[in-house]
């Protein structure tokens, strides 16, 4: 894990200078503190961050090079079948001069250029420059859990780990209209935007290709393509699913350093530590956090509970209001971009933990996508579940869950009768696309409070429009495999994000075994009817597992992410004055963006931190931290 940036002048007589590209390799100083290296040579200037994690020594150094010198590569990520890869590599007749997984990449582009990707197994941002015939490729993993971005400035090519490192070349933090539209309506941006003007993400599973002239080329290499297989029973499904996921948590305990796991009393976290334990000779520790306001901010003791069946070395951290104002500055600085939810604060406390006493955890992000685990599923299903019983269409189970099966799993939207109020109050059986838009569509709480102009993007921009493109490509004929979908392409990498963010502030490597492509594959191809059987979420994940989780984590029905006490803290100080202070300063009230009288009217009439407060307050310390120019302070700290 690390962190790379580079530039590329389109002007071949021009020089890339070191002093810049240090600059920005040490705004990345977080992800990388072990060592940095460089790499100039004419118009290319590369630089390297490593946190080292495979193979310590210092054949693993970045920017590597090919035998011959003419290729030189930057990784930020792991890739977890590198020893076999290694291998067939040494089978063929190369002559490796190390263990590392980088240097692995490097033969394979030597053999078979782009299509190496398609060989990788891990999570990966990289970027090889080719000497030989002035070419820059760069590829992202199949899920975006490590991050690329890049832009094009000053008539160069410029690309980081993290959008702060781009600032340090010169680029100025600008505004993107239509990304904000986006976040204002989803709380993440679609397709390659960012909240920057002019500065874009290589999308996951795609690759880009730079030639000498400045020509780009983006090329997508995997996705999930939802072919459903009828032809094997859900024992067949079972039995494969146990397999790769031991498999892949097999492959991602590989380091030469201590690994440990996020334990959160969950399904998916105590399925991966589980597993992780049953593979390890000695015990594995594990880190969980909690708030001591109140019970229902603290799964701690199912996180003990697993820890105890497990036999971990458990610890705890419990983060309190203070830490709350004191951090969340500073995050939404390491964040980019703000943040989904209020859940990256926790998240950062159990990292700084981990990062105590281990280098790789092992987490348990992606089983509510992959598996369907979204109360908001089975709200829209229900519906669809309706529209086939009225309709006489339910009984192509290939592609839905029968209105009768689905009754007995109901009382799980006990709680959500407000959702439901909403979902439903304008009609029902529109299209599929516009009803699931309707259920994460957070817009008409953001017109309240911003500049309507931010809402609707640029003239000729809809995020309803491009919502409905993205929900309704591939040809997918199931409706819970087109939101999952959706979600697998936007909502996850907004999650991984945090991910990334949160581990990285704190140098240290999380790994997400329940998103290796493989388990993706095949979930991807099960039949509705058994995945999400009944509109049990995760029906066949809990299936698999149920001899390795205890039955009170398994049937869990509280579980609700990491929540976090801010109704209760934002009562008294210091959160409040916190709150008021940021949102009421008088930078905020002139900058134009926030409707100064409706904000002090929601301030002084709501006596609950909500989802209007949090997303208010991130947005103006996102404003604060980037386009005020508070980052170039934070950067030089």
């Amino acid at each position: 894990m690390c962190g790379i940036c580079g530039v590329f002048h389109f002007d071949h007589e021009r020089q890339a200078s070191r002093h810049v590209l240090q600059a920005m390799s040490h705004a990345l100083r977080h992800r990388g503190p072990d060592d940095e290296d460089y790499y100039v040579s004419g118009p290319v200037g590369l630089a390297h961050k490593r946190l080292s994690i495979i193979d310590l020594s210092e054949a693993g150094r970045q920017p590597m090079t090919s035998e011959d010198g003419t290729l030189w590569i930057l990784l930020n990520g792991e890739i977890y079948n590198y020893l076999e890869l290694w291998q067939q590599l040494v089978q063929r007749g190369h002559q490796l001069k190390s263990y590392s997984d980088t240097e692995v990449i490097l033969h394979l582009f030597e053999d078979e250029g782009p299509a190496c990707v398609t060989k990788l197994n891990g999570m990966f941002a990289f970027a090889i420059w080719n000497e030989k015939d002035g070419s820059l490729f760069a590829a992202r993993d199949h899920f975006g859990i490590k991050p690329f971005y890049y832009a094009i400035h000053d008539n160069t090519f410029i690309f980081g780990s993290e959008i702060k490192s781009l600032f340090m070349y010169g680029v100025e933090p600008q505004t993107n209209p239509d990304g904000l539209a986006d976040y204002l309506t989803f709380q993440f941006t679609l397709g390659d935007k960012t909240l920057f003007q002019g500065i874009r993400k290589l999308l996951p599973g795609h690759t880009l290709s730079l030639n000498r002239n400045g020509e780009i080329h983006i090329q997508k290499y995997w996705d999930l393509d939802f072919q459903i297989d009828t032809h094997h029973t859900e024992e067949y499904f079972e039995h494969q699913l146990a397999r790769l996921l031991e498999d892949a948590v097999r492959l991602q305990l590989r380091a030469d350093v201590p690994v440990g796991a996020h334990l959160s009393g969950g399904l998916d976290s105590s399925t991966v530590t589980s597993l992780a334990a049953s593979l390890l000779d000695s015990k594995i520790h594990t880190f969980s956090g909690g708030f001591c306001d109140s019970p229902q901010y603290d799964e701690t003791h199912y996180a003990r509970l697993l820890s105890r069946r497990a036999k971990t070395e458990h610890h705890e951290i419990f983060p309190t209001a203070q830490d709350f104002v004191e951090i969340l500055p500073l995050l939404i600085y390491h964040m980019d971009e703000p943040a989904a939810g209020p859940g990256l604060f926790p998240q950062y406390y159990v990292s700084k933990l981990a990062s105590q006493n281990v280098t790789v955890v092992l987490g348990g992000q992606g089983g509510d996508e992959i598996f369907g685990g979204y109360t908001r599923y089975l709200v829209a299903y229900l519906e669809e579940c309706i529209r086939g019983g009225i309709e006489g269409t339910q009984e192509d189970d290939k592609y839905v869950v029968t209105f009768d099966s689905i009754l007995e799993n109901l009382p799980q939207l006990q709680g959500y009768q407000p959702m439901l109020q909403y979902f439903w109050k304008d009609g029902l059986f529109e299209s599929p696309d516009l009803r699931y838009f309707r259920l994460i569509d957070r817009s008409h709480e953001a017109r309240q409070f911003v500049d309507p102009e931010l809402v609707s993007g640029k003239i000729g921009y809809s995020p309803l429009e491009a919502f409905r493109d993205l929900f309704n490509e591939g040809g997918v004929g199931s409706y819970i495999n087109r939101m999952t979908r959706f979600d697998l392409k936007t909502l996850l990498p907004a999650l991984l994000h945090v991910e990334d963010r949160t581990s990285m502030s704190v140098s240290i490597e999380s790994r997400v075994p329940l998103l290796d492509h493989r388990i993706a594959e095949l979930v991807a191809s099960i039949p509705p009817r058994i995945k999400y059987k009944g509109g049990r979420s995760k029906h066949i994940f809990r299936k698999v597992v149920q001899h390795i989780v205890p039955q009170e984590i398994l049937e869990r029905k509280d579980k609700m992410g990491f929540p976090v006490p801010l109704n209760e803290w934002y009562r008294e100080p210091p959160v409040n004055e916190f709150v008021c202070d940021t949102l009421m300063n008088l930078q905020a009230r002139q900058c134009g963006f926030l409707k100064d009288i409706q904000v002090k009217s929601l301030l002084n009439s709501e006596r609950a931190f909500g989802r209007n407060v949090w997303g208010l307050l991130s947005f103006e310390l996102w404003m604060q931290a980037f386009i005020d120019g508070k980052y170039k302070a934070l950067a030089a700290l």
